[in-house]
């Protein structure tokens, strides 16, 4: 019987792991003007991963970059192929529950610099970034932003930070903007 859970808990991690380098895959390769990049974060028992774009500055201010968008449109979070993320359990994302699997990661900046953004997940996870589908929202929750305080950073980067064993918030940061949001395991 043990061996048996050993080799269905083998087959369910087979799964996942395939999942996720078949999105890494399906990233273009080589030198672009927004290179890829992945971050992966354990919170207790489960993995979040995510795979994204790296934008620059190049002398562009930010604020230009992120929050002159007409109010209310959707920004690709990031560069090239829409930013996907992975739960390998469910989770609350914003205190909103979103079941394992793999998902595009989308946000709404607020409309002034410190306003609050909108996280979206949704279902769609394979397409070009600017290829936004409201019909496959699976949650839209709001995120706190700070430009207080945040060391200027030249590439847009995703980063974990304020882990605990079932809590971890997931931040997005480009120059002095930082927006982040709670993952907590249920």
């Amino acid at each position: 019987m043990k061996s048996l859970l050993k080799l269905g808990a083998l087959a369910v991690f087979a799964v996942l792991l395939s999942t996720e380098f078949t999105i890494a895959q399906e990233r273009k390769k080589g030198d672009r003007p927004s290179p890829n990049a992945s971050v992966s974060q354990d919170i207790g028992s489960t993995t979040v991963t995510i795979y994204y774009g790296r934008p620059g500055l190049k002398g562009r201010d930010v604020n230009t970059l992120v929050n002159d968008r007409p109010n209310g449109e959707v920004w690709r979070t990031g560069a090239n192929e829409n930013t996907v993320i992975t739960f390998s359990t469910d989770v609350l994302f914003g205190g909103k529950e979103v079941k394992a699997g793999t998902y595009s990661l989308y946000t709404i900046p607020g409309e002034n610099a410190g306003d609050n953004w909108t996280f979206i997940i949704n279902k769609k996870n394979n397409s070009w970034g600017t290829q936004y589908d409201a019909s496959q929202d699976v949650v839209r929750v709001p995120a706190a932003v700070t430009t207080a305080n945040a060391p200027s950073l030249e590439r847009f980067t995703i980063y974990f930070d304020t882990l605990s064993d079932t809590k971890a918030h997931l931040n997005l940061h480009w120059g002095s903007i930082m927006a982040a949001i709670p993952i907590t395991l249920e």
